[in-house]
């Protein structure tokens, strides 16, 4: 759904876990092997790998402010829990994390995290607010107020919608 270029670094991962399953159809990657295959998880990892996707998406609606009542971005933290990183230093002295399981989804997953937080874009990693899209996008936006992954397409359905509520409302 998203228009525009991927997430920049790590974060392009989120984000393509994160649009794995087609919120309005059901239609998910993780069960065919090619739609598993860029994360490196073979088929008794889809369900992890799913409960990670969906602990995601709630950390990507809450950067967006827009996270539905019940549901918590705080599952990710006892995900993430289990994916160590250790921390590593180069010849020049500069600190960087990795994971201490690079094999593992969530570890690479928390390695993003950790980078994306410290370089400031974490934050800019959302969900589209049409509730039938709920698609991952990064928001290049100058102030950082996108709220659907596109104009063009989310965005015009829900202002057609606001318009005609308005217009049925009026007369």
């Amino acid at each position: 759904m998203n228009d525009r270029a991927p997430a920049p670094g790590g974060l392009a991962l989120i984000e393509a876990l994160v649009n794995t399953v087609y919120v309005d159809t059901g239609v998910d990657r993780l069960d065919t092997a090619e739609g598993r295959e860029p994360f490196g998880i073979t088929e008794q990892d889809v369900p992890a790998a799913r409960e990670l996707r969906e602990a995601l998406r709630a950390a990507c609606l809450a950067h967006a402010g827009h996270l539905p009542p019940g549901r918590s971005p705080t599952a990710l933290d006892r995900l993430l829990a289990e994916a160590p990183l250790l921390v590593t230093l180069s010849e020049d002295g500069a600190a960087t994390l990795r994971p201490a399981a690079p094999h593992t989804l969530a570890s690479r997953v928390a390695a993003a995290i950790a980078a994306a937080s410290a370089d400031g874009t974490w934050p800019r990693l959302k969900a589209c607010r049409a509730d039938d899209c709920q698609w991952a996008y990064y928001d290049r936006s100058p102030a950082a107020r996108r709220r659907w992954c596109s104009m063009s397409y989310c965005g015009a359905r829900a202002k057609m919608r606001t318009y005609r509520a308005n217009r049925s409302a009026a007369g």
